[in-house]
């Protein structure tokens, strides 16, 4: 009974304020966060490569988008050593082998209550926002630009850092 359950709710935006006693921060937009650019991997991307960029780069995750701009999923530095060293990914296999195609997106304009949310059961959520695209013969649609991946400890940084005395 998933419509029964307030944060699944949320996280699905079916309900906006559900939370009688709400934290200070709980209507805060999540583009306050401030959040990095993210590292994006693009789908050809070799195994061996993303273990080497990520390290590298000192990133634990980051989004598999292709070059249409479509979100794939996230790929994760333990999930890729994991898959090759369980024999289930070769290094030279690319990285859509290895990448979680679960995951939540959230919106800039959505606030931390709603990310509080969605964190209770993912460990990560994709930043998007919209942005109106025009075609040579005028016409247009809708992508989604990935803004950054936000996880609880982003969460609990801002939290403890801007706590209201």
């Amino acid at each position: 009974s998933k419509f029964l359950n307030d944060k699944w709710m949320i996280k699905h935006g079916f309900l906006n304020d559900v939370q009688e006693h709400k934290p200070w921060w709980w209507n805060i937009k999540v583009q306050k966060l401030n959040l990095s650019a993210p590292l994006i991997l693009l789908p050809e991307v070799s195994c061996q490569k993303a273990i080497e960029i990520l390290q590298e780069k000192g990133y634990d995750q980051a989004p598999v988008v292709a070059e249409s701009g479509l979100i794939l999923g996230m790929v994760t530095l333990s999930n890729t050593l994991t898959s090759v060293l369980a024999g289930n990914a070769q290094f030279s296999d690319p990285v859509t082998k290895v990448i979680y195609d679960q995951f939540s997106k959230i919106g800039l304009e959505d606030s931390l209550g709603k990310l509080s949310c969605i964190l209770e059961n993912d460990h990560f959520a994709i930043v998007v926002h919209e942005q109106m695209q025009f075609n040579g013969n005028g016409s247009s649609f809708m992508k989604q630009m990935v803004f950054g991946v936000v996880t609880a400890m982003d969460l609990l940084t801002f939290v403890s850092r801007s706590d209201k005395k």
